[in-house]
């Protein structure tokens, strides 16, 4: 299984959620013992303060296993040079896409100092993913607006909405051709009508891994092993955790 959504440590700055360090080697160990054959890494650090070397570090600790970790960086919409950083993120240091925050970097996917950015990621082939399920800044609408303001641009909502705005993300799923849905902190009963209703070839999974206090990453485990619960068919549990995110990933390639 590929597993679209994951974190490494803070490693120069401080969160509410906690966490612990850990190396690559560690992180590959628990995608070992959750079956998990690839991972998508988001900055952690850069959600926090988007510079430059919290994208080196990004890209240094997936680059100690290429084959197994993909690298999503980050930077801040306003900075001006927010462009020209992306390309190096994507053409230098070679990470696959673009990770946004807008409620914690406090900005709205309406700005059009977006736009720009997306059109680097969309010409390097990169992929665009933003946290969403928390108003007012993180709702499947705004970061459906721009998507279809970038149709090349592939866009993923990191989160499928959470417990209170999944259906939002849902609906904008089947209708902007676009922009996919991961399943991340969604609850259950959310994540079988959105693998119900979504279409088949754009719902992916991911279990938030790198917030714990724990290197093992207990509670990823868990969310791996939740998915058994759901009551889904074969072909929808390798859609979403295998087929989907390999094409996703393979299409900038």
């Amino acid at each position: 299984m590929i597993d679209f959504h994951t974190h490494t440590p803070t490693w120069r700055t401080t969160s509410w959620l906690g966490g612990v360090t850990f190396g690559a080697d560690e992180f590959v160990a628990f995608m070992d013992s959750a079956g998990i054959e690839q991972a998508v890494v988001l900055s952690h650090d850069g959600l926090f303060d988007a510079t430059p070397e919290a994208n080196d570090d990004l890209a240094a600790f997936v680059g100690q296993h290429p084959r197994r970790l993909a690298g999503f960086g980050t930077v801040h919409p306003r900075r001006a040079d927010a462009p020209e950083e992306v390309d190096r993120m994507l053409n230098r240091l070679g990470l696959r896409g673009l990770k946004l925050h807008p409620w914690l970097q406090g900005f709205s996917m309406h700005e059009l100092a977006l736009d720009p950015i997306c059109d680097v990621l969309a010409q390097s082939g990169g992929i665009l993913l933003s946290h969403d399920g928390t108003p007012p800044y993180s709702t499947g609408g705004q970061i459906a607006a721009l998507a279809r303001r970038h149709p090349s641009l592939p866009v993923v909502l990191g989160h499928a909405g959470l417990h209170d705005t999944w259906r939002e993300s849902l609906a904008l799923t089947i209708e902007t051709p676009n922009l996919y849905i991961c399943i991340c902190g969604t609850p259950p009963y959310a994540a079988r009508e959105i693998l119900s209703r979504a279409p088949s070839h754009k719902v992916l999974f991911g279990t938030d891994a790198g917030l714990s206090d724990r290197k093992s990453q207990d509670y990823a485990v868990a969310r791996v092993a939740e998915i058994d619960g759901w009551g889904i068919t074969d072909e929808q549990r390798r859609a979403m955790l295998v087929d989907n995110p390999r094409a996703l990933l393979a299409a900038g390639q």
